[in-house]
């Protein structure tokens, strides 16, 4: 095997957050919760559990609060909050999210589709947010949406990728998640994008989040794998999407990712039997097929 690939992974699971966020149906607060407590049970130490944006702007998150005060949580797993702002930081804490995370974009047309305003001007919104968290002594995990491609842009440069991370890191992050947003890299792009991003930032401050919309996620997930990055992030039945890039399809699912690394003998911690129960639960709660393919396989 590769020798840069690391013998050990941790998975951040986002699909209690990111995979929901992007379901039609609302989903209530007793199935997120259970949801939840599963993929905990199933090993997974790191789990996005909800994010304290406007519910106007995402009605699925409504009620995080109410989410996190009721998970069964398990020591060592690290629950985990998407914020947007000041705001939505002192409601995390107020809940005593473990870890909050802000997101940036390396498109313009993506930063202001998604957040309406500028790469800039995001960067400057989250001064406040970093500075409460140092305070706090809560960490903070920076994401970077579009880091291949945008839907509005079309190809990003990898160093403006770069770029974007610097900030981040300069500015407090613990790590920075790297965002295929629209899917569309391949081994190839991804590896341009990283080797751009490993001049500026070390492999251990970072991790990959990739959208499995042409089937090419765990391919690009191997590349990061070969250029060191042991941080990656999936979501359970592989749910997700996004509602500002149009055909973008969920992220890899947790369990096609944990099959691919038994099968390479890396360590990761996560039951995999669990998390297909997990998948089957949620998959039954939303009336539609898994996304993953292992569940699918496992199932016959």
């Amino acid at each position: 095997m590769d020798t840069n690939i690391p013998s050990s992974v941790r998975i951040v699971e986002v699909g209690p957050r990111d995979g929901l966020q992007n379901e039609k149906q609302p989903i209530d607060i007793a199935t997120r919760v259970q949801l939840i407590n599963m993929l905990s049970a199933a090993g997974l130490n790191t789990i996005e559990a909800g994010s304290f944006v406007n519910p106007a702007w995402v009605p699925q998150m409504a009620g995080s609060e109410d989410v996190f005060s009721r998970i069964n949580r398990l020591p060592g797993v690290r629950y985990v909050a998407l914020v947007p702002n000041s705001k939505g930081f002192e409601r995390a804490a107020s809940v005593n999210a473990n870890e909050v995370a802000i997101f940036a974009a390396a498109s313009e047309g993506f930063s202001q589709k998604n957040i309406n305003c500028s790469i800039e001007e995001s960067l400057a919104r989250f001064k406040p947010v970093m500075s409460a968290a140092k305070t706090a002594g809560i960490p903070v995990r920076g994401y970077i949406s579009c880091v291949i491609s945008c839907p509005y842009d079309g190809e990003v440069s990898p160093q403006k990728v770069a770029e974007v991370s610097e900030r981040l890191l300069a500015m407090g992050c613990y790590e920075i998640s790297l965002g295929d947003t629209v899917g569309t890299g391949t081994p190839a792009s991804v590896t341009r994008m990283l080797d751009a991003v490993l001049k500026i930032v070390p492999a251990d401050k970072l991790a990959v989040h990739f959208h499995d919309t042409y089937g090419q996620a765990l391919a690009n997930i191997y590349a990061s794998l070969q250029r060191g990055i042991a941080v990656i992030d999936s979501s359970i039945a592989g749910l997700g999407g996004c509602p500002y890039a149009k055909g973008a399809a969920g992220n890899v699912a947790t369990e096609d990712l944990v099959y691919m690394l038994n099968g390479l003998g890396i360590q990761h911690g996560v039951d995999l039997n669990k998390l297909i129960a997990a998948d089957q639960f949620i998959s039954e709660k939303l009336n539609r097929q898994s996304g993953s393919k292992v569940a699918l396989a496992a199932s016959r």
